[in-house]
């Protein structure tokens, strides 16, 4: 070998760059289904925002996009990803799994956990807010003054009834039904402007129970006293828990989680974050 400085600088470098891909994957290695590859599960189907036209292999949509994002942080890129699916209730019961990780809106319950893992949590949810298309309210700016001038119902004793009553605080008493069915009726026939659900549930209502259903906007996630959080379901005792969750709080670290957030559950779904200032 030369003794050259320069020479051996060179060789140094060219060192690092070859062997960096490896340590990226230093992690996880010997601790996915197969060697070099991670499988990552979902719904079947799989609806929007969360996957975008049941396609997770697109990368379009919330949590196709933070599968991509974990798996890229693990030393992953898309070429080594696999999808499966499974029903939701099917992932939760013990036993061998056919996916490294899953990710399908499962919120994080110490129930779940005696028979499965989690890793940390990678979306903590919003409160949001329901309105009707075509209704005056649907024309009402996504700040905290505007929104109390509404006229809110919510079914009693769920976490709606004291959030609107510690946190928004409307004007007018809000309009108590014995369930959420019950609500989403009252507005389809104009009893009340509004209803709050979390984000996913909102998100649900509006596409799907309430015709011409529209989020109106969402509250930022400190306004929310019992916030869900949702982690990526594994195995129990998953060796590849700590790697997912390093994964994760990186993402977290540098913004990419709240970026993702951002473009597919405010931009794209038309949910922009109320402004508690005005």
């Amino acid at each position: 070998m030369s003794n050259n400085p320069l020479a051996m600088l060179l060789a140094a470098a060219l060192g690092l760059a070859i062997t960096a891909p490896a340590s990226a994957n230093e992690c996880t290695s010997g601790k996915t289904l197969k060697a070099d590859r991670l499988t990552v599960a979902t719904g079947n189907p799989a609806y929007p925002p969360w996957v975008m036209n049941d396609s997770p292999e697109s990368g379009e949509g919330f949590e196709a996009a933070v599968a991509y994002a974990v798996a890229k942080q693990m030393g992953y890129d898309e070429s080594n990803v696999s999808w499966v699916r499974s029903g939701f209730d099917e992932a939760i019961q013990p036993g061998a799994k056919n996916f490294d990780f899953n990710i399908q809106q499962y919120s994080i319950k110490p129930e779940r956990l005696e028979v499965i893992d989690f890793s940390q949590p990678y979306y903590t949810t919003t409160i949001a807010v329901v309105v009707k298309e075509g209704s005056e309210a649907a024309n009402t700016p996504a700040t905290a003054s505007a929104l109390k001038k509404l006229k809110f119902g919510a079914a009693a004793g769920t976490t709606s009834q004291p959030f609107l009553e510690k946190v928004l605080q409307p004007q007018q008493d809000t309009l108590l039904y014995d369930d959420n069915a019950d609500v989403v009726a009252a507005i389809a026939a104009n009893q009340i402007d509004a209803i709050v659900f979390d984000l996913p549930s909102a998100l649900f209502v509006s596409a799907v129970q309430l015709e011409g259903g529209k989020v109106l906007g969402q509250f930022p996630v400190e306004n929310n006293e019992a916030p869900d959080n949702f982690g990526l379901l594994m195995a129990k005792d998953s060796p590849l828990k700590e790697c997912v969750d390093a994964a994760i709080q990186a993402l977290a670290d540098d913004g990419t989680l709240k970026a993702i957030e951002t473009k597919w559950l405010a931009d794209a779904t038309g949910a922009p974050v109320i402004d508690m200032d005005k």
